[in-house]
């Protein structure tokens, strides 16, 4: 029997417009109200995943930045695994070399030292998972991200590398030139404590080796008296692997790659056919 089930975020409970629909959520619900824990685990800072829950009505606890944090469903800060400031400043220090493009999610939320970018990056982001939306309608809801505050602008990351109050959760790094971004990626595999990987096919990931979807599902499961054969993962991209690969019950989208198919014991349909609320169902 499934007593916990872990969704994705981007290209899986979110449509191509970054909006949960309707049938996903009234399958949300209707899990919640038979005492099965939701948890959302995602790549977003817990300020980006809230924002979007929040607007659809639901209420969950989130893995968030790629299990380096995981917050109660009021917001508590259950666990950190950050990386170390000096950790941080070096791998800062590769992608400028190799002339890409990053952001900085700390605890405190995302960063970033270009505001244009902030709103491209998430753009492309969704169109390498949905492309066969309208990019003028994406780029209008990406821009929430400098409209309503979810990412915030600085003159230099140094400030948040200087400041105790920030912990580093994740660098996303963001390129649309390849041979730059496989540079960057081979450029930090000498810093064996990292962890890479990807949620679209312009990004790199970069987060503390200890998290992992996966790993942090493992500990919230266990922390609810919950065993992983008893879980439920849905997702869609590389940065599911880790929970799809562990849970009793992986569930691939439809709009996923053959590779995520693969490891899957079901797939469901794609991220704008509500294919997390069917397969939630189909559990119920």
């Amino acid at each position: 029997m499934i007593k916990c089930i872990a969704t994705d975020m981007d290209g899986t409970l979110l449509n191509s417009l970054q909006k949960i629909s309707r049938e996903n959520k009234e399958a949300i619900l209707k899990a919640q109200s038979q005492g099965i824990e939701v948890v959302v685990a995602t790549g977003r800072s817990y300020q980006e995943a809230i924002y979007v829950l929040a607007e659809a009505g639901l209420t969950c606890p989130i893995i968030g930045a790629n299990g380096a944090e995981v917050r109660s469903k009021e917001g508590e800060v259950i666990s950190a695994t950050p990386i170390s400031k000096q950790l941080a400043r070096s791998v800062a220090a590769k992608l400028t070399e190799k002339d890409v493009y990053f952001e900085v999610y700390t605890n405190i939320g995302a960063f970033t030292i270009d505001a244009d970018k902030a709103v491209s990056i998430l753009v492309n982001i969704i169109m390498s998972v949905n492309p066969d939306v309208n990019r003028e309608e994406i780029t209008y809801a990406a821009g929430a991200r400098v409209r309503d505050g979810l990412v915030h602008i600085v003159e230099a990351y140094e400030t948040i590398f200087a400041d105790d109050d920030y912990q580093i959760y994740k660098l996303l790094a963001f390129s649309t030139d390849a041979d730059k971004l496989a540079a960057a990626e081979g450029s930090l595999e000498e810093l064996a404590e990292l962890t890479v990987t990807t949620s679209g096919h312009d990004n790199l990931e970069i987060t503390n080796n200890r998290a992992q979807k996966g790993i942090a599902l493992e500990t919230f499961v266990m922390s609810k008296g919950i065993k992983l054969s008893e879980t439920m993962a849905i997702g869609d991209n590389y940065n599911d692997v880790s929970m799809l690969e562990r849970a009793g019950r992986a569930v691939a989208m439809g709009n996923a790659d053959f590779y995520i198919k693969s490891l899957c014991d079901v797939i469901t349909d794609t991220n704008d056919e509500n294919g997390v609320g069917k397969a939630i169902l189909e559990i119920l």
